[in-house]
Formats: C-alpha cells, structure tokens, sequence
C-alpha cells in the first residue's frame, strides 16, 4: 500500500491548489460506505467542522431503547424526528455561511442552500462485512455478515420509502449530487483527498461561470474486472473518457467503454469516470 501521508501532502488529483474557497460539504451514501471515518479525517486533516445527524439518530433510538431499524420505521408515522433533524441542518448552514462545515446527513444535500454533495457508493456484501465487523453497540446488533446485508438492504429500502413520502426524493438517484464516490476498495484516507480535490475543482468551475457536470467515480473492481494494487500515488486517478454503466441487483456493470476500464486497470489507475 502507498504511503497516504505523503499522497497528502502531494497536490494534484484535479485540483488547481492555488485556489480555495472553503464551501459547505453534504456528504451522504449508502450505509457502511464509510462516511463517519472519512469525516473524522476531514476533520483532523483538513480542519473542517462536522455536524453528524446519524449520532442524533442514533442516541434517539438509544435513548428509546429501540434499533436504528425500528427508529427508522418509528420515523414513517411519526415525522417529528425527521423535522427536527432537517431544521437543525438548515438553521447551522443558514447561520454560518463561511465555516469549514462537513454534514454528515442522509438529506442535507437537500436543505443546505449552498454546498458540494458527495455520495458514498459501496458495494452491499462489503458495506456488510464492515458494519457486522464494527462495534457499533447494542444499537446496532448482527448476527452474521448475512445478518448484516438483510439488515442494510431493508434499512435502505426503508428510508427511500421514507424519503420519498416526506420529501418527494430519490435518494439514491445519483443527479441530486455533484460527486458520487465509490469507497469500496480505496483507503479513506485516499477517499479523503479526492474529496477536498475535487470539490476545490468544483468551486473553481462555478467562479469560472461553468456548469459543472456530475462526476461518478467508480473502480474498476466493481466493473468485474479483477484488478491488483493500485497506485495511488500517480497524478492521474482515472483515464479521460466516460464509461456507461447500469445498475445491476448489486453493483454496476459496463454498458459502453469497456476499453476505458482496461486502460484503467493497465495503469492502475483505482477509478474510471462513469455516467448512467
């Protein structure tokens, strides 16, 4: 495995590093994609704020003695918590336009007026084994990796439900974000980077007057290509040109640029640039 240390202190990845202006960050995904440990590193890293809403789910549920599983379906009758939650995320950005604010929420996206929304993509059977493998409590309890997939799969399916009857959302449609990054086989502290990369990217687009366009990073594994160690120290993290891809049950698989994924995984380069 590279040395992250120094990759962070490399420039790159995208990013025009004489310019910063610090923005809002939404950051959102699928459960176990890794959003808490990457938050923690923006925050020790980069200095950014974090204004997690999954630890005020959590402590309620805690605090009521039931799982997050049952708060989220106590949630579909009772939209008091969902209010609370969503009002307390518009009253912080409104009120500190100018901070170095992450949120770490499931629908900031959609209440912080001004911000670069990143979704976390992750394959389910690995988001399983990390959340079955973590401690998270009596909150959250698996019996098994299996366990833990059924669990993530309802539990998704059970906020989408949720999203869509409260706030007419797709969560999971992935144009309601600026930057969908896949964190299924990349080290957060890479993940970390890329992030701050491309959203200094973004903001330099938009004071250009651009339009910036959604960016899907996905790996090449996730494609079904069996891939070995990648480099993630080279300036270039993804080959130019845009692969097509689908939805599978699970994953994703190619529709068109098949030969941009093997140019990826010959210069082993971690992620290709996709659209759906």
């Amino acid at each position: 495995m590279q040395d992250f240390k120094n990759i962070r202190k490399n420039g790159g990845w995208g990013a025009d590093a004489a310019f910063r202006r610090d923005m809002h960050i939404t950051l959102t995904g699928n459960l176990g994609s890794g959003k808490s440990t990457i938050c923690r590193i923006l925050e020790s890293e980069y200095g950014k704020e974090i204004y997690s809403t999954g630890k005020v789910q959590r402590s309620i549920a805690q605090e009521m003695g039931i799982s997050v599983l049952e708060m989220n379906q106590l949630m579909c009758s009772d939209h008091k918590y969902d209010h609370l939650i969503d009002d307390t995320t518009a009253k912080i950005s409104r009120e500190n336009p100018d901070a170095p604010i992450v949120f770490d929420s499931r629908l900031a996206w959609n209440f912080v007026e001004k911000s670069f929304k990143v979704f976390l993509s992750v394959n389910l059977s690995v988001a399983a084994e990390r959340v079955y493998n973590d401690n998270r409590g009596d909150v959250e309890k698996y019996t098994s990796a299996e366990d833990a997939k059924r669990q993530l799969s309802l539990r998704a399916d059970t906020e989408n439900v949720r999203y869509k009857e409260l706030y007419g959302l797709d969560y999971f449609d992935f144009n309601n974000y600026n930057l969908v990054l896949d964190s299924t086989y990349c080290a957060p502290e890479v993940l970390a980077k890329l992030l701050m990369a491309q959203e200094e990217a973004y903001e330099k687009e938009l004071a250009e007057g651009k339009n910036p366009k959604v960016r899907l990073l996905i790996s090449p594994k996730r494609l079904g290509k069996m891939v070995g160690e990648a480099d993630f120290a080279q300036g270039r993290l993804y080959p130019d040109g845009i692969v097509t891809v689908k939805r599978t049950k699970e994953d994703f698989e190619v529709v068109s640029g098949q030969e941009i994924v093997e140019e990826a995984v010959k210069a082993g380069m971690p992620f290709v640039m996709a659209t759906m």
